[in-house]
């Protein structure tokens, strides 16, 4: 099936509210769900940023007031809001999630350094002091202005989208997984699909870590840092088969790798995408390579969140003249 923009037949919208009850910080096929779904459905919500935070840091270091008091095991991790629980989700099936509005925040934050980490140690700046950009994020949020007065166009994505692990117990928020989340990849905005395989009935999903601006490789760790004032998203079911997430975007095909190897992961991506390209295109493997050497650009995700990222491209008109897959 191939899919240019994907879109919900189902019309019920259901509105999630930010409170305590709907934040976890941490993924656990345990966690008991706060909204159950059918495929098709719309879910409207706000998230804090990725620190708990609805306010920014204050420049002179104190502390700033959270939204809730965190438990220091539980909730560890990114703020994030959920777990869904998707009706018609069986275990190896694929989940599509369709990003269909991101409105952030007033406010951002960005840190570097102040900790250690091997990317911190390699450049030198695992000690103190840590660095903080506050970032003032104009009305109609196309425009985030530092302390400094620089100014970056903002490209905001969800940082976070994603299933827990299978295994039981409980399971950090910062690296992403087969099943999702913390993927960090920029191209995940308003208008793009991801497609997860599903790790457990119901899938459990669950969202947040809004950026409003990064670069690839996020090497500081941090992006623009923002809550989510405003978004909605499609949950459905796809038909495909997966082992690693791919995403459909306005004007490109993403497959993903994750890895504490980037060489993996970048072979996990491109894997991905010699498969979607035979999806896609009906193309032979070699075939496919020789013609992913040509039009595929392979990126690296994040470098930062121990398992390693990459995602590999397929832009539209690469391939102009390759037959379609209309199946």
């Amino acid at each position: 099936m191939h899919l240019r923009r994907r879109l919900c037949l189902v019309t019920v919208t259901h509105e999630l509210p930010l409170e305590r009850r709907t934040l976890h910080g941490h993924f656990s096929a345990a966690l008991t769900p706060v909204l159950e779904v059918s495929a098709g459905d719309r879910v409207r919500f706000s998230a804090p940023d990725a620190g708990w935070g609805l306010v920014p840091p204050r420049l002179d270091g104190t502390r700033r007031d959270q939204v809730v008091e965190r438990d220091p095991h539980l909730d560890s991790g990114h703020a994030l809001i959920g777990p869904i629980r998707v009706r018609e989700a069986r275990a190896g099936g694929t989940l599509a999630v369709t990003i269909e509005e991101l409105r952030v925040g007033g406010y951002g934050w960005t840190s570097a350094g102040g900790w250690s980490t091997p990317l911190n140690d390699r450049l030198g700046v695992s000690g103190p002091p840590e660095h903080v950009l506050v970032w003032t994020i104009n009305d109609d949020r196309t425009l985030a202005t530092d302390q400094h007065g620089r100014r970056v166009q903002l490209e905001p994505f969800l940082g976070v989208i994603g299933m827990p692990p299978p295994e039981p117990g409980v399971h950090p928020t910062h690296p992403p997984r087969p099943w999702g989340g913390n993927i960090d990849c920029k191209q995940l905005g308003p208008g793009s699909t991801l497609y997860l395989p599903i790790p457990v009935d119901g899938a459990l999903l669950s969202l947040g870590d809004a950026h409003a601006r990064q670069g690839h490789g996020e090497p500081s760790s941090t992006a623009i840092e923002t809550p989510i004032e405003r978004a909605q998203i499609c949950i459905d079911l796809d038909q495909r088969q997966l082992s690693t997430p791919i995403a459909r975007t306005p004007d490109a095909w993403l497959s993903f790798g994750f890895h504490t190897d980037l060489d993996h992961a970048a072979t996990i991506a491109l894997e991905a995408m010699l498969d979607l390209m035979n999806h896609e295109h009906g193309l032979e493997r070699r075939d496919a390579l020789a013609l992913a050497s040509i039009v595929v650009d392979l990126h690296i995700t994040q470098l930062v969140n121990g398992t390693k990222g990459a995602h590999a491209v397929l832009p539209d008109g690469a391939l102009t003249n390759a037959p379609r897959n209309r199946s």
